[in-house]
């Protein structure tokens, strides 16, 4: 339910999640939905068999009138009703009336969705795992690759791209902890009949909703929750997130591939990214992708938090939202996560140019190293003002900060020690191993 083009969807977009949400995935599973669900009802005895297999029969040879269905859509609000006359056109007029018993449109359209939502979720699982792994050799083997950490856009002390790497990494393991805990609750069956009683069920109707779960391979709710929205916001929330965190990862890409810093590039590969009037440009144009999905599903995410809103035993609009919205909000999450594993891949990592950088501040770096080291001698608040005062002089000058403080102070420290900015990475190493245990635990 999602417009599509054919020059920006394969940038953007994960196309075999496309697929997951086509049209006719859409309809295989509502198929797929109503064959179970009379399977389920004969073993019961509520229907005939010969109902059951009269209804999987035709369901397997069924080739839909989309243009029916789409009228259908347009006159009934869903193509459910629609999908339904077409069928039953196609079984016995004995059998026809036992399709769809005791159901309504949105049972259907709900498992069907979840169905889907349960192959796209693996989807994502599928590429996030190699762009962790991918991340994980990048934190290993920079872990000494020593660059600026920068504060508010300002450089501040000494860390390591082996720990910026890492932080890339981190959340996305935790969005794996979130998504097992996700599944559970998504995964459910929704059956509930016309208002949530499945009354034309009479006393059997929790029987049949196990049975519909089980042959489904998914999960029993409570209770139906035609009205209770928040599964389906939950997975639009973890979708957000997910595109987030690899928004973080593209942004540092931009900052830092600029060309007065030069510390990353995309690609080693001349041409790309290049400009349709300047011959000397590189634009970051994955980068950039993943941080338009970022924001386009931070957007929809609204929309989905809009569809919670529901009156009484059914909405008004709110499953209209969702179906507008979920779909193109996985296909972004998971065309983000391919374009991400891209860019660890061929990412050029210029380590010279970091060292470069780091040189460049004159010592302005460690400032705090400085600080910390005189606070022994004579308290915090002097050290810090002594320091301040050789931080103006710096700037002014060109000195080295190390130099000038060693002028005004006369402390016997191992001042050489002080001026090596990878003496002053505090815990990075730890903090690298623990992100890499975690990740190497899980696979």
């Amino acid at each position: 339910m999602n417009v599509t083009s054919q020059i920006f969807d394969p940038a953007y977009s994960d196309l075999e999640t496309r697929s997951i949400f086509s049209d006719e995935a859409l309809i295989a599973r509502m198929l797929q939905v109503e064959c179970a669900l009379a399977q389920v009802q004969s073993r019961l005895r509520i229907i005939p068999r010969d109902a059951a297999a009269a209804i999987e029969a035709a369901a397997d040879h069924f080739e839909p009138d989309y243009e029916g269905l789409s009228a259908g859509a347009e006159r009934d609000g869903f193509p459910v009703t629609a999908l339904l006359a077409q069928l039953r056109e196609r079984i016995e007029p004995a059998h026809a009336g036992f399709l769809h018993w005791g159901a309504t449109t949105q049972d259907v359209i709900d498992t069907s969705v979840v169905l889907q939502v349960r192959v796209a979720l693996k989807r994502a699982e599928a590429l996030i795992e190699p762009l962790g792994a991918r991340l994980v050799e990048m934190a290993d083997a920079h872990r000494g690759s020593v660059m600026p950490a920068r504060t508010h856009a300002q450089q501040a002390l000494p860390t390591t791209f082996g720990l910026k790497a890492a932080g890339w990494l981190a959340p996305l393991l935790r969005h794996l902890d979130r998504l097992a805990e996700l599944r559970e609750r998504i995964l459910v069956v929704q059956f509930g009949g016309a208002a949530g009683t499945l009354a034309a069920l009479g006393s059997r109707g929790v029987e049949v909703a196990a049975g519909l779960a089980s042959e489904l391979g998914l999960g029993i709710p409570e209770l139906p929750w035609h009205n209770q929205r928040d599964r389906v916001a939950e997975t639009a929330g973890w979708l957000s997130l997910v595109t987030g965190s690899l928004a973080k990862m593209a942004g540092d890409v931009i900052l830092m591939s600029q060309s007065e810093i030069g510390e990353v590039r995309e690609s080693a590969e001349i041409g790309r990214g290049g400009s349709s009037t300047m011959p000397q440009k590189r634009n970051p144009i994955v980068s950039e992708r993943i941080r338009a999905a970022a924001r386009i599903n931070s957007t929809l995410l609204s929309a989905v938090h809009q569809a919670q809103v529901q009156e009484h035993e059914r909405g008004t609009h709110g499953l209209q939202v969702e179906l507008l919205t979920l779909p193109r909000m996985f296909a972004l999450t998971n065309g983000a996560l391919a374009n991400a594993y891209w860019l660890a891949n061929h990412m050029v990592v210029d380590v010279e140019a970091m060292r470069r950088n780091v040189e460049a501040a004159d010592g302005l770096i460690v400032a705090e190293a400085l600080v910390f080291s005189l606070a022994g001698e004579m308290g915090r608040v002097e050290a810090k003002r002594i320091v301040g005062e050789a931080c103006r002089t710096t700037m002014e000058t060109g000195r080295h900060l190390v130099d000038v403080v060693r002028e005004r102070t006369g402390s016997d420290l191992d001042w050489e020690a002080l001026k090596d900015e990878k003496n002053y990475l505090g815990s990075a190493d730890a903090f690298i191993d623990a992100i890499l245990e975690k990740a190497r635990s899980r696979a």
